[in-house]
């Protein structure tokens, strides 16, 4: 009777084992949907939260007027001086000045020309004007001049680009020394100014102002800027060497 039952017992176990198979892969599919679920939703919102906090901050740091305008060190960048502007009925044209002239409606006759050494230019019809010593009005009667035989009533405009004929130099115990275009009347105090100040140990006592390699001017900044003997703050004249020990 035991053996009988044992041996009901062993045939069912395949059975058994089928049924349970079964099930498992039945299953499977939606254990693996729930377990799937979940790690996809945490994926995600962090992520669409992470891009929501990232975009207004990365857009701060890169479009943001405020901080693109704001003021850099000469450490950071070295930016070149910037010629004022200059009068074009007082201002007298020299040697490597940079022009910009125009005539209207004739493009292939506008551009910018440097003045040569010889003070002359060259112009496309014009040829050979001479532009040292002359004003940028009086220059620009000059071409009209010269473009009348070729043309009725030019219309021309001259600018003065750059200035190279004029100019003051700074060397020494100041933060930026170098050369400064002289286009508007300057003083040795505004100099100065331009240059940035004095460093730590400049002796502002006894600044010299060098003029035409010969003459030799001192300047005492102290007593300048308390209102003592400023007949000493002179304008400059172009070539003027500044030198502060």
């Amino acid at each position: 009777m035991i053996r009988a039952i044992i041996l009901v017992i062993l045939n069912m176990l395949p059975a058994l084992a089928f049924q349970g198979q079964s099930r498992a892969q039945a299953e499977s599919p939606r254990a693996a949907a729930s377990r799937e679920a979940p790690a996809a939703g945490s994926q995600e919102a962090p992520a669409a939260g992470s891009q929501e906090k990232s975009d207004p901050r990365q857009g701060r740091v890169e479009t943001d007027p405020a901080k693109l305008a704001a003021p850099r060190t000469p450490a950071e960048v070295n930016v070149p001086l910037a010629s004022a502007p200059v009068d074009t009925r007082t201002f007298i044209i020299g040697a490597e000045d940079v022009l910009t002239i125009r005539v209207w409606r004739e493009p292939e006759l506008s551009g910018q020309f440097m003045v040569r050494p010889d003070g002359r230019i060259s112009l496309p019809l014009v040829n050979e004007v001479q532009a040292a010593g002359q004003t940028p009005e009086q220059l620009t009667g000059a071409i009209i001049q010269g473009l009348s035989k070729y043309m009725n009533h030019p219309q021309v405009t001259v600018a003065v680009a750059q200035v190279n004929s004029r100019k003051y130099y700074i060397q020494g115990e100041v933060t930026r020394p170098g050369a400064y275009p002289l286009v508007v009347p300057t003083t040795v105090l505004e100099a100065l100014v331009n240059a940035g100040g004095f460093r730590e140990f400049a002796n502002t006592k006894k600044i010299i102002i060098l003029r035409k390699g010969k003459e030799r001017l001192q300047f005492n900044y102290k007593e300048v800027t308390k209102g003592k003997r400023t007949e000493q703050n002179i304008l400059l004249q172009p070539g003027d060497q500044i030198i502060v020990n």
